[in-house]
């Protein structure tokens, strides 16, 4: 592999070619644009990662609404009397679950909702947060953040196109047709995530972030990761549980800090003040994805950039 990891297969060709695979295998013979507004069902996903997916396996017979959209955090949202009116209108709601999506039960009681609901964690066997300590305890409690593990995500491609089927029965080989090829090209992106990493040596894979959004990422591909927060980004640690977080850092001289796209940046330049670590300018995102002319409008690039982001900066601090 390429010192670069720019110059890899990963940004230039697997991908782009899954991808174009994927738009001309479904896109061929599509229906006029009057036909497809005709044809969309309504979904709700609670936030945009969902949405995205919702929609790469709905296509153009999905309307999907995100009720959390890009550059929002759904760990602090509260829904508004316009977002109850939102969920009464769909035909499916799509949701992460694992409390990950606090605010969501009472949106659905004051829907007065009775569609279908999906929660795409539904049968996973969830990983414990293990964020450092909050107000002096520990947390015990499921990370809800399952997407950040691909093969996780396939899973949940799977789960959206039962529920699609479900819910629009008559359309139910189309929505698998495009589940199987967006699955390869996930199938794909989680290669390139695993060769990305084989570049840098198992003892050199450790990163600081804002909260404990990463546990899937870490168990999946190999990595160190130590969050300064738990699952939320609206948990507060402990002065105890960050002089824990600073002293484990000096000492097995972690040299990646990274503060994520929702996070507030005080707790990790407090971090990077006490180590001497200069946090990466390349912020992270994990719980949103970007608007569409930044680098994580979708799925597979916010994998592809966060990736990307972690590899370059261990391996320019190694120089």
């Amino acid at each position: 592999m390429s010192e670069s990891f720019g110059d890899t297969p990963w940004s230039r060709r697997g991908l782009m070619r899954g991808a174009a695979g994927l738009a001309v295998a479904i896109w061929a013979g599509a229906p006029s644009a009057q036909a497809q507004a005709e044809a969309a069902i309504p979904v709700v996903a609670s936030f945009s990662i969902l949405a995205d997916l919702v929609r790469q396996v709905g296509g153009d017979r999905v309307q999907v609404d995100a009720l959390v959209g890009p550059d929002a955090d759904a760990h602090v949202f509260q829904p508004s009397p316009a977002d109850a009116r939102r969920v009464a209108g769909a035909r499916l709601v799509v949701l992460n679950g694992l409390g990950f999506e606090g605010w969501m039960e009472r949106l659905l009681r004051n829907a007065a909702y009775r569609g279908a609901v999906l929660r795409v964690t539904d049968g996973i066997k969830p990983l414990k947060a293990k964020g450092h300590d909050h107000h002096g305890h520990a947390h015990g409690e499921a990370d809800p953040h399952a997407w950040q593990d691909v093969q996780q995500t396939i899973g949940y491609v799977q789960r959206i196109a039962q529920a699609l089927c479900s819910a629009d029965a008559t359309r139910c080989a189309y929505y698998r047709e495009r589940a199987d090829a967006y699955t390869q090209v996930l199938q794909s992106l989680d290669q390139e995530i695993r060769q990305a990493w084989a570049t840098i040596p198992p003892a050199q894979r450790k990163v600081v972030t804002s909260h404990d959004a990463l546990g899937y990422y870490a168990h999946a591909y190999g990595v160190h990761i130590l969050p300064a927060q738990g699952v939320s980004t609206d948990s507060q640690p402990s002065a105890a549980g960050v002089a824990r977080l600073i002293r484990q850092i000096q000492r097995e001289q972690v040299r990646a800090i990274f503060v994520e796209r929702l996070a507030d940046a005080r707790l990790i330049e407090q971090i990077a003040r006490e180590t001497g670590v200069r946090p990466s300018p390349i912020p992270l995102y994990v719980d949103a994805l970007s608007p569409g002319d930044g680098p994580a409008s979708d799925y597979v690039s916010l994998m592809r950039h966060n990736t990307r982001a972690m590899v370059e900066a261990i391996r320019g601090a190694a120089r």
